[in-house]
């Protein structure tokens, strides 16, 4: 007779081990927080994933589209809770680029000088009727993104059962 035996220990060992892993997952969840961080860092180098709408009139010679002065792709941070991966900003103004919008009629006075110029016209302020800001999404995943998460919760549970 042939018999075949299996050791219930070391299943038992490899299930308590996975139910630790899922019971804490906050690891992983710091893991997954800094693969989307880099992922909206790809978004600012490459001015966006699918590519951003140019600037009108064309920006400065070699400025790149949401980067004038840097502080909104500086502002971008991870954060990860027991389970919860996210990234962020708190700067004021990230919700128009990230899905358009109009912005609100607003007046322009002059302050480092007598008057404004626009065009041959100078005057002490002006009445802005507001701009319109198409959508730059740069909180966002593509595909790749996704598969680096995958890949790495892949890494993760492999490491959990030491395989």
């Amino acid at each position: 007779m042939i018999e075949i035996s299996i050791d219930i220990k070391q299943l038992d060992s490899l299930f308590d081990r996975l139910k630790k892993a899922a019971a804490h997952p906050a690891p992983l969840m710091r893991q997954i927080a800094d693969v989307m961080w880099d992922a909206v860092e790809e978004n600012f180098a490459q001015e966006g994933r699918p590519r951003w709408q140019g600037l009108k009139p064309p920006g400065r010679p070699g400025g790149k589209i949401l980067q004038a002065s840097g502080r909104l792709a500086a502002s971008i941070v991870p954060s990860s809770s027991a389970d919860t991966a996210a990234v962020g900003t708190n700067v004021k103004y990230a919700a128009i680029h990230q899905f358009g919008g109009q912005t609100r009629p607003h007046k322009i006075v002059a302050r480092n000088a007598k008057a404004l110029k626009f065009g041959n016209r100078f005057a002490r302020s002006v009445n802005h009727p507001g701009s319109k800001i198409p959508a730059r999404p740069f909180l966002v995943l593509a595909p790749e993104d996704e598969d680096e998460i995958e890949q790495t919760v892949s890494d993760y549970l492999r490491g959990v059962i030491g395989g």
